[in-house]
């Protein structure tokens, strides 16, 4: 049996159920009365059966209206929950996002912009995925992420970037290395010292190669790292020095033999940003949390 009913035609007999009273239903649904009982005939007439026993005094309820009374209160509470939710992912207050960030910045920056944004919205889940640059645009090219925060992309016409900090430079060496009561060094003091490098697939290498070819310098590391944390280690132990962004130092672990010294003379920094598909469009949730994140970097 297919039954042809509008929610506002469910909503009139549920009203006159309940109330057992036409005149009271159509004030409440703000229709004439003559009005309301054309809608309710017109429900009968779908049903193909009375719904309500009236005289001038007395409404009530058919076997076949008490049988149709649940059933249009669950289509219309399940209408109006359904919407509920669809209200609340669209305000941003519930949903799903999934955000890329670098190793450095998952650490320093992501953690507090969620519990920033969780105190607001508590009904929205985060997802993150982490990894060197490139994985990062390979995730939100291919919709894997929402959005990522990352080094500003190659140029392309599918990625779109929003610069949100510059992430400056330091050199880290070992509180015994002469270098490290200055206030500032510049990059020649890499020369003739012993130099850790980032993997070639991290996003700070690029950033220290050119450096060095500003300053005409070459320097060969003596040992390639494929993590932050194990460079830490690594100069930690005395077999060098390296640079670091300076959110990077998180990732280390705290060693008071360690000392980060500002870098200077070309200042160097990572510009970080949000990285987002251009042409698909974003949650609410997805768009609202971006916004956290640009407050949170400004407190960095």
């Amino acid at each position: 049996m297919r039954v042809n009913l509008t929610l506002q035609q469910l909503e009139a007999f549920v009203r006159v159920a309940t109330t057992s009273n036409f005149r009271a239903a159509a004030q409440h649904l703000h229709v004439s009365q003559p009005a309301l009982s054309r809608t309710v005939k017109i429900v009968e007439q779908a049903i193909g059966a009375r719904l309500f026993d009236r005289d001038t005094r007395h409404v009530a309820l058919t076997p076949a209206g008490a049988e149709l009374l649940p059933i249009a209160q669950r289509i219309l509470d399940n209408f109006n929950s359904g919407f509920s939710e669809l209200a609340q992912f669209l305000d941003g207050r519930s949903g799903h996002v999934t955000v890329a960030a670098l190793p450095s910045v998952s650490v320093a920056l992501v953690p507090r912009a969620i519990a920033a944004f969780r105190q607001k919205f508590p009904g929205v889940q985060f997802s993150l995925v982490e990894g060197p640059a490139e994985t990062l645009r390979t995730a939100v090219n291919d919709g894997g992420a929402d959005f990522a925060i990352s080094v500003r992309p190659a140029a392309q016409q599918s990625l779109h970037f929003e610069h949100l900090c510059d992430d400056p430079f330091v050199m880290l060496c070992r509180r015994d290395e002469p270098l490290a009561g200055r206030a500032a060094v510049p990059w020649t003091a890499f020369a003739g010292r012993p130099f850790i490098a980032s993997s070639p697939r991290s996003s700070i290498r690029p950033i220290t190669d050119a450096a060095f070819l500003q300053k005409g310098m070459q320097v060969v590391p003596v040992l390639e790292c494929p993590s932050v944390a194990a460079t830490g280690g690594l100069v930690a132990a005395g077999l060098g020095i390296t640079a670091l962004p300076r959110l990077a130092l998180d990732l280390i672990k705290p060693d008071r033999q360690l000392v980060a010294v500002p870098l200077q003379r070309p200042g160097v920094a990572r510009s970080l940003g949000l990285v987002t598909r251009i042409g698909r469009s974003l949650s609410p949730a997805s768009r609202a949390f971006m916004d956290t994140v640009r407050h949170s970097v400004r407190a960095i």
